[in-house]
């Protein structure tokens, strides 16, 4: 048991937890990304089966190993064809941005549930995953949102990068993007997390869960 906690970066106790909470971070994620594409012209997705809720549709397995190895993961890119935009720069930085920001709601919303559960008292009637549940879910959901937001692809951030550069730069970009891919696998598997993207959620995602907890206590 203990050899197996040590290949996890969570407790053995939490993974369903966690499992529970990845399904709906990545499902919302990838949803929020379709949805977008769709309303600004663009079927792709609904035409592959993306456009839903359903879990199975999103999960990519290997995103969802990493993340409970590693902490980190993602989910199974929704295809966009941004030709079908009217605007394609504007869609295409819109339809990337909505799946971390749909994370960064998520989290939102989980801190006003839980504040509602500890000022009312209710959580300490409650089993002890239902708060672990809606810590995660904040914690993870915010880590979502800072980790998509990376420059890298495959990341959300790459892909506003994409959309807002001029179009021999995206040229470019496309052309080294493979080896790009493999730079972020590298720096994600290997201790140059440590110095690169472990640092920047461990510092962004508690100052960001400090500010909600501020706003929501301020209207609590």
């Amino acid at each position: 048991m203990e050899q197996i906690q040590n290949f996890l970066a969570y407790p053995l106790r939490d993974i369903p937890i966690v499992a529970a909470v990845l399904i709906i971070a990545f499902t919302v994620h990838e949803f929020a990304h379709a949805y977008t594409a769709y309303l600004f012209g663009d079927s792709t997705a609904q035409r592959q089966g993306r456009l839903t809720l359903n879990p199975v549709q999103h999960i990519d397995p290997l995103g969802a190993i990493l993340i409970f190895v590693a902490g980190i993961g993602w989910a199974r890119p929704v295809p966009v064809n941004r030709y079908h935009f009217k605007n394609p720069r504007l869609a295409g930085v819109l339809v990337s941005l909505m799946g971390p920001t749909s994370n960064f709601l998520l989290a939102f919303i989980g801190t006003i549930i839980m504040n509602i559960l500890v000022v009312t008292g209710l959580g300490a009637s409650l089993p002890w995953f239902v708060l672990t549940f809606f810590n995660y879910f904040v914690w993870l959901n915010l880590v979502l949102f800072i980790f998509n937001l990376i420059p890298l692809p495959p990341l959300d951030g790459y892909r506003i990068i994409e959309d807002v550069v001029s179009p021999s730069v995206r040229a470019k970009m496309t052309q080294y993007e493979q080896y790009s891919i493999l730079v972020f696998l590298v720096i994600l598997v290997t201790p140059l997390d440590q110095y690169t993207i472990s640092p920047l959620i461990n510092s962004a995602v508690p100052s960001i869960m400090r500010s909600f907890q501020t706003i929501v206590t301020v209207f609590s």
